[in-house]
């Protein structure tokens, strides 16, 4: 702003910033004076002296009128023929004390701790969830329970049932953490507040298994991100009825559409990889290939890339649910990448398979 100010002197403000590239207004701004502090401000004449705020509150404290508001004490001391002040002023001097409050007991929600889980590699954080999906007639349901990692998006598990039931969500647990071999202390599982993910009996489970769990937040659905949006990549899937014909045809959909889901889906959270290839390690693979691949087409012709050498989409290292401010900053400045939730779109050419009919009480777990 120096150099602005010696120039502006002898060619003008505006060549000056124009020479420059200041903005006028910032030099204008910088020129103004700045304002003076204001002053503190002085009780007015006909305010009540300290002595009889004091007064007045002790007044309003003592027993006589310690249940009743400042209107119906004003009331009753004018009908005595005395007065100290307005009511507005009472409910003053009362707000400054901070004695102004509901005078019946009010329920009062406690405050809820954002759940905050960080996921760097798979089997780690897992969230679950359970969705309804319309049977054959009006007010029929078939409940489909998904078990999904958070790191690589791959369905570790899922059933579907008849009904919502806590034994039903036990069995899912129980079997999939079998077959994915959870450790004690390994893994979180994270769900919202629903009936069964809150039961007294998944709870014991989870203790029992060394699983740490967490909950959302009431009414609160961007707590469970991942699994909400597995839901909707389901629900748009154009192969999705809008009623299934019967448990079986919701049963078969399910088997062709997480088999789909896990080994042919390439999702954009995770650098456009299937969540089965990340889940099982072989995303160092797939990235060293497609490298390969864009260094060929950019050895062929590499007047098609004006920038740089193409690189593959990176995979993330990192997967939050709601990452803290602190932490989202260190990431990005050291080059990391943060995966959100993503919805695809499946390709109409999907090919579905017959149906297949399978016990209603059999979980169905991903392999």
């Amino acid at each position: 702003m120096a150099a602005v100010e010696d120039l502006a002197g002898v060619v003008g403000t505006a060549p000056a910033c124009a020479a420059l590239t200041v903005s006028r207004a910032s030099l204008y701004r910088r020129r103004r004076p700045r304002p003076a502090p204001p002053r503190p401000r002085r009780a007015p004449a006909r305010a009540l002296s300290v002595a009889e705020r004091q007064a007045v509150c002790d007044l309003l404290h003592a027993p006589r009128f310690a249940d009743r508001a400042p209107a119906q004490v004003y009331a009753t001391l004018l009908d005595e023929d005395v007065y100290h002040c307005s009511s507005r002023t009472m409910y003053r001097i009362l707000a400054s004390r901070r004695e102004v409050r509901e005078r019946r007991d009010q329920l009062r929600h406690p405050r809820y701790q954002r759940p905050e889980l960080l996921a760097t590699a798979p089997n780690q954080v897992w969230s679950w969830d359970i969705t309804k999906l319309l049977g054959p007639i009006k007010w029929s349901y078939y409940y489909l329970y998904v078990i999904l990692d958070i790191f690589s998006r791959y369905v570790v598990g899922w059933m579907l049932a008849l009904q919502e039931a806590t034994r039903l969500a036990k069995r899912l647990i129980a079997e999939t953490c079998a077959k994915q071999t959870i450790l004690p202390g390994q893994l979180t599982i994270h769900a919202d507040r629903g009936a069964s993910m809150r039961s007294q009996g998944v709870a014991m489970l989870l203790g029992s298994l060394g699983i740490t769990k967490t909950h959302s937040r009431p009414h609160v659905s961007n707590d469970n991100p991942y699994s909400e949006a597995q839901f909707k990549t389901v629900k748009y899937c154009p192969e999705f009825p809008d009623r299934f014909g019967s448990y079986e045809d919701a049963l078969g959909f399910g088997h062709r559409f997480f088999h789909y889901y896990n080994h042919e889906h390439r999702h954009s959270g995770i650098g456009l990889m299937t969540p089965a290839a990340v889940h099982h390690g072989r995303a160092p693979q797939i990235i060293v290939a497609r490298q390969d691949t864009l260094l060929t087409a950019y050895t062929r012709h590499p007047e098609r890339f004006v920038h740089r050498p193409p690189q593959p989409p990176r995979l993330p290292e990192a997967v939050w649910i709601n990452p803290p401010v602190a932490k989202t900053a260190l990431l990005e400045t050291s080059g990391s990448t943060i995966s959100t939730p993503d919805d695809v779109w499946i390709p109409p050419d999907l090919a579905f398979t017959t149906p297949v009919a399978i016990n209603p009480d059999r979980v169905e777990a991903a392999h």
